[in-house]
């Protein structure tokens, strides 16, 4: 009986540290469930706007706002995982170390120490990731939008917590440190706008040209395959925008889905020139 005393320590010890292990894990899990519980919540969040929808234009553009915050939804809930994961797991292998009699105090003031060092020597790595975190809860920009950060122009293409990638126009891929980035322009996020400067010769009737425009406004408006997939609001005229002595500018502009300016603003200037040469009225270059 004397010599199992300290097997039945062992033992003892043992079955408590697969308890904590255990009980770690099935914590991390539930932790898990509750995160992608509330990120899918999140994500299938705004009901309130398929209740009041007035076109079929406000289909596509709910369409891809839900996808856009299910999107940031999933983003943010893949962080929170990974940080609850390190808060658990960490906590559980401390209280493992206990158990086993490790000295954990020194062991803290030497990753405290660590880190402090750390700090000092990566200031822009942590400035980079707090940009990053800020950029991801405010939803500034993601993976498929067109941006301007200033030193480049382009697609991202992947998101870190420390670097955007993005893909120009040229095909060139930039990778800019989120803490660089000091401004954002972001062509695709809510909605677009395309928009036709029409200069007509000075003379032109203004009345006229403005009716010509309002028609085109309207056939864009009434095509489905504009209105249901590029288009949110039917076009307006502005009428004259620029005056000069040897024309007049009308301005003619279509609000888009994100990324589908380009296309409306050729469907702007192909139906454009139709009905100005179909009325015999003749555009002129501009000074």
């Amino acid at each position: 009986m004397f010599g199992n005393a300290p097997w039945a320590g062992l033992v003892s010890s043992a079955i408590v540290i697969v308890l904590i292990v255990v009980l770690a894990f099935v914590i991390r899990k539930i932790a898990h469930k509750v995160i992608a519980r509330v990120v899918s919540r999140a994500a299938t969040g705004g009901s309130l706007t398929n209740r009041f929808r007035r076109a079929a234009a406000t289909d596509g553009i709910d369409a891809l706002l839900h996808e856009r915050r299910k999107q940031r939804a999933e983003t943010m809930g893949s962080v929170l995982k990974h940080v609850a994961s390190i808060v658990i797991m960490g906590t559980a292998a401390l209280t493992v170390l206990e158990r086993l009699t490790v000295p954990i105090a020194p062991l803290l003031t030497s990753v405290g120490i660590l880190g402090v060092a750390i700090g000092f020597g990566a200031q822009e790595l942590v400035k980079d990731f707090i940009a990053g975190m800020f950029m991801l809860l405010e939803d500034q920009y993601g993976v498929g939008d067109v941006i301007d950060v200033g030193p480049a122009v382009g697609t991202v293409e992947a998101v870190t917590l420390r670097v955007t990638r993005l893909r120009d126009v040229d095909g060139r891929v930039w990778y800019v440190r989120n803490g660089t980035i000091t401004r954002v322009g972001n062509e695709s996020q809510g909605w677009s706008r395309a928009y036709m400067d029409v200069p007509v010769a000075y003379d032109a009737d203004v009345v006229t040209v403005k009716v010509l425009l309002e028609h085109v406004a309207e056939e864009i408006w009434a095509d489905p395959e504009l209105r249901e997939a590029k288009i949110v609001e039917q076009p307006q005229v502005f009428g004259v925008e620029q005056l000069s002595d040897s024309s007049l500018v009308f301005r003619i502009t279509a609000k888009t889905l994100p990324s589908a300016q380009a296309e409306v603003a050729r469907q702007l200037r192909l139906r454009v020139k139709a009905a100005l040469d179909a009325a015999g009225v003749t555009m002129v270059p501009t000074a």
